[in-house]
């Protein structure tokens, strides 16, 4: 069994194409994905950009992925791009966790469109949402973002949010610790008395201020 945690960068498609928006508002420009063993051990990882079709990289995604309409010039279609991941991971005998099901949502979107007959379904039964395992193990019900969710586990958050590779290695740093509860709970118990009512004036509030404006669930 492998875990394999993934994460996309996504460009929308062009409003003008009124007919393509019908099955898919997006199209993937990145994929990273980072491949854990069954102690939960980093053992590879994967990276590629994605050439879209229907929509140069617009400025907007650009400010936030650093990703430009050079960058992905060369780079494969996106059936191309997939089936090179569906290769590296190289087994059916895994699990496949996001941060949040937009990812499985995007991809099975992309697929349905581009890869007809691909069966996606398949896919969606391997996948796992990380976000709300880790917002259900302390009780939010609100959903945490993956920077305040690493920022909660008094880490730095390593490499440039919103580029692929990076935000799934910092994702799979949150699953490897999901795997031990009493762990778990040592390093998230500022945080569980930080996000019930009377402990709001603790001095942490003040690190992450975001996580006052959620309550824990009963």
């Amino acid at each position: 069994m492998v875990h394999i945690v993934i994460d996309l960068e996504m460009n929308p498609v062009n409003k003008n194409l009124k007919d393509v928006r019908r099955f898919t508002t997006d199209e993937v420009i990145e994929i990273g994905a980072v491949k854990l063993n069954a102690d939960y051990n980093m053992v590879d990882e994967f990276q590629c950009y994605v050439r879209p079709q229907y929509g140069e990289i617009t400025k907007h995604i650009t400010k936030l992925t650093g990703i430009t309409q050079e960058t992905v010039a060369d780079k494969p279609l996106f059936p191309e791009a997939f089936q090179n991941f569906m290769d590296w991971i190289g087994t059916w005998d895994m699990t496949l966790y996001s941060w949040s099901n937009s990812d499985i949502n995007q991809l099975r979107d992309e697929c349905r469109f581009k890869i007809p007959g691909y069966d996606v379904g398949k896919l969606e039964r391997q996948w796992r949402d990380l976000q709300k395992a880790f917002d259900e193990r302390i009780g939010l019900h609100s959903s945490l973002a993956l920077k305040h969710a690493i920022g909660a586990m008094n880490r730095d958050f390593e490499g440039t949010q919103h580029t692929a590779l990076a935000d799934a290695a910092n994702t799979a740093a949150i699953l490897a610790l999901l795997q031990d509860d009493d762990e778990f709970f040592r390093v998230m118990q500022p945080v569980i008395d930080l996000l019930r009512p009377k402990e709001l004036s603790q001095s942490i509030g003040d690190l992450f201020p975001e996580l006052s404006k959620l309550k824990l669930g009963d």
